[in-house]
């Protein structure tokens, strides 16, 4: 278990479910305050998830996200013991967004590619792919993805790819 300034400096003093600043000096009785959210290792509701006999083994650090991870402790309160939730932010003109944690779960498992968003311009779809890059980046940092966009259709799509 690592302490709470190790994890803060890992994580660049941001919280990993709603991607704002943590304030390292606020209370850790405060919403906005510091806390390690220890069940980040799957989007399943934790590390160990599905852990026992057969191929679904786990160990408790493995996943795209790590086992700890830095959290407002409202965010992590919030979040409880149940899969995390990454919002696109309302700023994107998307359609049909994908949920960021199963994205990113299945390409660091799986690898290929995924249509992550529909979006009507060539420019909407440049910006979300341009934040989904960045975002991802600190949401799963051992996880490299590039954020194609492809037309087709009147739309252009926003594909992801591990590189």
């Amino acid at each position: 278990m690592s302490t709470l300034d190790e994890i803060g400096d890992r994580d660049g003093w941001r919280c990993w479910l709603c991607d704002e600043p943590v304030d390292p000096d606020a209370s850790v009785n405060s919403d906005l305050g510091p806390s390690i959210d220890s069940g980040a290792g799957s989007a399943g509701g934790g590390p160990g998830k599905g852990s026992g006999k057969g191929k679904n083994k786990r160990s408790p650090d493995t996943g795209p996200f790590g086992a700890e991870r830095l959290a407002h402790r409202a965010c992590n309160t919030r979040k409880g013991a149940v899969a995390p939730v990454v919002a696109w932010p309302d700023r994107l003109l998307v359609a049909d967004p994908a949920p960021i944690v199963e994205s990113v779960e299945r390409l660091s498992r799986a690898g290929g590619r995924e249509v992550v968003a529909r979006c009507a311009d060539r420019d909407d779809a440049q910006d979300a792919a341009d934040w989904l890059v960045d975002r991802i980046g600190r949401l799963a940092p051992d996880l490299r993805v590039e954020a194609l966009v492809q037309p087709g259709g009147g739309q252009h799509l926003l594909v992801l790819r591990p590189v």
